[in-house]
């Protein structure tokens, strides 16, 4: 199964780079992508709290639960 993309591999390549992680309820965080699990339960760092394209805030670090992911994205430095 060498050379396939899978949904988790290419997540492991976006670790310690910026992400732009959409969730339900309308919500954006971006931030360092500092570890995952098998879920999409997600660690992020520094991460700023985006809600209907307005700053709401950041964090130092940050656990999305997975189950509330709708996608994850590379994302330029805050």
């Amino acid at each position: 199964m060498e050379g396939k993309l899978r949904p988790l591999n290419i997540l492991g390549n976006s670790l310690n780079q910026y992400v732009l992680v959409k969730v339900k309820w309308n919500r954006e965080y971006r931030g360092l992508l500092d570890g995952y699990d098998q879920h999409l339960n997600l660690v992020i760092k520094n991460a700023e709290e985006v809600v209907e394209n307005k700053s709401r805030g950041t964090f130092p670090i940050m656990v999305v639960r997975g189950d509330v992911v709708v996608y994850i994205s590379p994302s330029e430095a805050i």
